[in-house]
């Protein structure tokens, strides 16, 4: 009898319940629709060439953006800036510290501490003139080349040059005005490959060193078996911030641009 009566009060209990929900719910106001956004992709008739202009340059805009990685690497120090910073973390024998995120933004941001001249000379004499329709585009395609060159022809070794002159079955360039920008850009990526590397094995080498004496160290005291990694690499990190070696690092990357 006692399971009987709970079983009908819940049930009256449930009755009740579902009566409440409804007259609360017959009550409340009712909620405003919102109306859904729709997308519509088409061609529609220019009202004139104006109309097609603005069109181009926003698609020439995107196609930019799509390639801006590619032209950061090829076109500025991020390349010689990212490869040494590598160098100082492998030298290190720190593999994940500082991370990958930080290596590259520190690279980025020095990147724009050394292009900054560039830039604003491509924003004085080509952007801004052209944004005011002082000048036309071709005439500020011109003016925005010609700076990245005249940088990248200061960093481009004449040996990688003439290998990239050689390669492409060109005559010999009597100046700098006569050499390709196709043929200059992977010259100046060899170069800064090659700075880079010679960089970094002036990194490593004292480096090395450490590890050389803490081996020698071990094995005379006889722990074969003692990884010498283990032992050498807090040295190698106190050697590396006693002798303030972000410092010297950064101010010999931007040493060398100048």
């Amino acid at each position: 009898m006692g399971c009987g009566r709970k079983i009908f009060s819940l049930f009256i209990l449930g009755i009740g319940a579902m009566l409440f929900l409804q007259a609360t719910a017959g009550a409340a106001p009712a909620l405003p629709e919102i109306p859904l956004p729709s997308l519509q992709v088409g061609l529609m008739q220019a009202e004139g060439p104006r109309d097609v202009v603005l069109a181009l340059q926003i698609l020439a805009l995107l196609t930019i953006l799509t390639v801006a990685p590619a032209i950061l690497l090829m076109l500025t120090s991020f390349t010689r800036i990212l490869v040494v910073l590598g160098f100082v973390r492998n030298a290190l024998a720190l593999q994940q510290t500082p991370p990958n995120q930080v290596v590259v933004a520190l690279a980025l941001f020095l990147t724009f501490f050394v292009m900054t001249p560039v830039w604003t000379q491509i924003y004085d004499e080509a952007l801004g003139p052209y944004l005011s329709e002082q000048i036309g585009t071709a005439e500020a395609w011109e003016k925005t080349v010609e700076p990245v060159r005249t940088f990248m022809l200061r960093h481009t070794r004449d040996k990688e040059l003439s290998l990239m002159v050689t390669m492409s079955g060109m005559e010999r360039p009597q100046n700098a005005s006569e050499v390709p920008t196709r043929v200059l850009i992977p010259a100046f990526v060899l170069s800064e490959l090659k700075t880079a590397f010679q960089m970094g094995i002036v990194i490593y080498v004292p480096f090395i060193v450490v590890d050389m004496v803490v081996a020698s160290v071990l094995m005379a005291m006889g722990m074969i078996m003692l990884p010498p990694m283990m032992i050498s690499l807090p040295f190698k990190v106190l050697l590396f911030v006693m002798a303030d070696g972000w410092n010297l690092v950064i101010s010999s990357l931007m040493g060398s641009f100048s």
